[in-house]
């Protein structure tokens, strides 16, 4: 990791809006609803700036237009550096921020999120517009945060993002890149997308959710066939789909899987497993309350990351992302802006058997 730096954390990214019903009810059903800026990476880039780091978002906005400013308002509120960098819109039917429509779910209905993505500023950027060279090589980045999310929008979008992370890798700076697969952001453009997904996993120094690179370039049947019965089994295929994913990725040198599985909408199951450097590092499946799911995958990569530039043992790092998923899994909010480390700590603090004494030291 480069020593010196400006950012502790950048990363590309989309911002929208989100628009949700209050109360667990259902889109269709409610008069009330509340407002949030949104995106994967924002969600991410979140924890670390509340607790303290400097972090950036490198996103576009729309010229003197409200929803650009509360956008805005809202991410530097967090903490979070916006990149200065504005596109006109000429008309109505010009480019604009996202927007997601999303019901949290309740008991045995299930979340749902409508994603409006028509005209989305985010498809058009370019790593140009971020001015690289001054930002990974005067300025200086840690940690350069990709998402597929961002990735998935369009080919110019995924072409930045690999531009971003060969200019970031030539400065020192380490990679992450997220997979975020999503099925329906990739249809009709599969092999275009897995073609600079590989690119960018091939140059990660952590790797999330990797293995469905190797299994979609395999054409393999999803995770590989594996059937999961129990927690031990669940262990198992992920430490085998992680050595998957290093054989597929060997410049990876930190492996993440995050284990889910969802008991009730309200009540989930999650852990993770980590291989670096060929040594496994598990944090085993644990109950989590759920009161609306979306951004909790999002706040362990944030806890994680933050953790990682901390440079804390994979213990604890996989502990604190743990604890961030499930603050922001118990909040009506896709996003967790916790006061202070011992915040996350202390949520855990009643279900101390699950970890060791190490991590808290």
């Amino acid at each position: 990791m480069r020593k010196k730096w400006t950012y502790a954390i950048a990363s590309p990214t989309s911002l929208g809006i989100r628009i949700a019903p209050t109360e667990f009810q259902l889109v269709q059903d409610s008069e009330t609803v509340f407002l949030q800026a949104t995106s994967a990476e924002s969600n991410t880039l979140s924890i670390p700036a509340a607790l303290g780091l400097p972090v950036k978002a490198l996103a576009k906005f729309v010229k003197d237009d409200p929803i650009s400013r509360y956008i805005r308002r809202d991410m530097e509120s967090r903490g979070i550096t916006c990149a200065n960098v504005f596109e006109e819109r000429e008309s109505p039917w010009g480019l604009r921020h996202p927007c997601n429509i999303a019901s949290s779910g309740f008991g045995l209905r299930g979340p749902r999120v409508c994603n409006d993505r028509a005209g989305e500023l985010g498809r058009t950027v370019k790593a140009e517009d971020f001015d690289p060279e001054t930002l990974f090589g005067k300025e200086g980045v840690a940690i350069l945060h990709v998402s597929g999310l961002i990735c998935s929008l369009s080919e110019q979008s995924a072409q930045c993002c690999l531009d971003l992370a060969k200019i970031a890798k030539k400065y020192g700076t380490l990679i992450s890149f997220d997979t975020n697969y999503r099925a329906s952001l990739w249809k009709g453009r599969e092999e275009v997308l897995l073609a600079k997904f590989h690119e960018i996993a091939s140059i990660a120094d952590i790797l999330f959710g990797g293995d469905i690179l190797v299994e979609k370039r395999e054409k393999a049947e999803p995770y590989f066939g594996l059937k999961f019965t129990d927690d031990k089994s669940r262990v198992e295929g992920a430490k085998f789909l992680l050595k998957k994913a290093q054989e597929g990725y060997p410049s990876a040198h930190t492996l993440v899987s995050t284990m889910r599985e969802v008991i009730s909408v309200n009540q989930h199951s999650f852990g993770a497993v980590v291989l670096e450097k060929g040594c496994y590092t598990t944090l085993d499946p644990h109950t989590m309350l759920v009161y609306d799911r979306i951004g909790g995958g999002d706040a362990f990569a944030g806890g994680f990351l933050y953790s990682t530039v901390k440079g804390w043992e994979m213990e604890k790092r996989l502990a604190f992302g743990w604890g961030c998923a499930a603050l922001v899994s118990g909040l009506a909010d896709d996003y967790g802006l916790p006061a202070r480390e011992d915040v996350i700590w202390k949520l855990q603090a009643e279900d101390e058997a699950w970890i060791s004494d190490k991590a808290f030291q």
